[in-house]
């Protein structure tokens, strides 16, 4: 038995965003969202379902599943495998979005339902916390009382998780072993109850995909190798352009001061290295 890579764009949309099988996503957003028993989301709709077709063109670093519940309650579950800059700013703005487009103007407000974000990542956001699973609500500083209800995000920080199969406790551990495991094994743990999850093991299964949904797997797994190599070089080229503007900067200092003292090209050609022709277009 070979297992897919659930941080995969076709393999994450194909096991939450299945129409058909919605018992997996009803399971994850149960165990992530931990609601009382007579409160826990029993359906759900998936508003963006998964569709082979229309996947094949989509950005791999960030995918995401939304879905609403009987109550009417919103649920967005994003898949980031690459951190990039405002991305605290971008999930403010797509969660508050999907809040205030709930109603037209004039609508009472009262109409208005909870919007629940949860985004699984491969990189840390919280430099403070341990714990690889954090909820994040609008609170009183003091008292810590919520008055401002409605909004709320999950992260789930991948890096930050390392609990072997005997060390997991609850329903999110055993999510989050699943998500960020699943490629590296070759049989479901024996301790999965949940029949959620073991949906989920089954989808994730190879044997269980046709051949073109293979083939957009693959395709998937390489655009996503390829987009992350083209940040890791902008970061990297940024930072040498950086250090090249530096030197400049310095030399052109060195220059301003040499004049200043009257010092000729050939002179300040010997202390930056740089060529009499270099000193007069600086």
């Amino acid at each position: 038995m070979k297992f897919v890579d659930i941080t995969n764009d076709i393999a994450f949309r194909k096991i939450f965003g299945n129409d058909s099988k919605k018992k997996s996503l009803i399971s994850f957003l149960n165990a992530v969202i931990d609601l009382p028993k007579n409160e826990q989301i029993i359906d759900v709709e998936i508003t963006n379902p998964y569709q082979l077709g229309k996947l094949s063109g989509g950005k791999s670093t960030i995918v995401d599943v939304k879905a609403k519940d009987e109550k009417g309650n919103i649920f967005i579950v994003e898949m980031q495998v690459a951190e990039f800059e405002y991305f605290h700013k971008r999930i403010l703005y797509y969660t508050s979005q999907s809040y205030v487009s709930q109603i037209d103007k004039g609508v009472q407000y009262d109409k208005l339902r909870p919007v629940y974000f949860i985004g699984i990542l491969e990189f840390e956001i919280s430099k403070l916390n341990a714990n690889y699973y954090s909820r994040h609500k609008v609170l009183d500083v003091e008292t810590k009382e919520q008055v401002i209800q409605d909004v709320e995000f999950n992260f789930i920080e991948l890096p930050k998780f390392d609990k072997t199969i005997d060390q997991l406790e609850t329903s999110i551990d055993q999510w989050t072993y699943f998500i960020k495991n699943a490629e590296n094994l070759t049989l479901m743990p024996e301790n999965v109850k949940d029949e959620g999850l073991k949906e989920a093991y089954t989808e994730a299964n190879q044997q269980n995909w046709t051949k073109e949904e293979l083939e957009d797997y693959q395709r998937a797994s390489i655009k996503e190798r390829d987009e992350i190599g083209r940040i890791e070089f902008a970061e990297k080229k940024g930072k040498t352009e950086g250090k090249i503007e530096g030197k400049i900067e310095e030399k052109l200092e060195v220059i301003k001061q040499g004049r200043k003292l009257g010092l000729s090209n050939a002179d300040l050609s010997k202390l930056t290295g740089l060529t009499e022709k270099e000193i007069e277009n600086l």
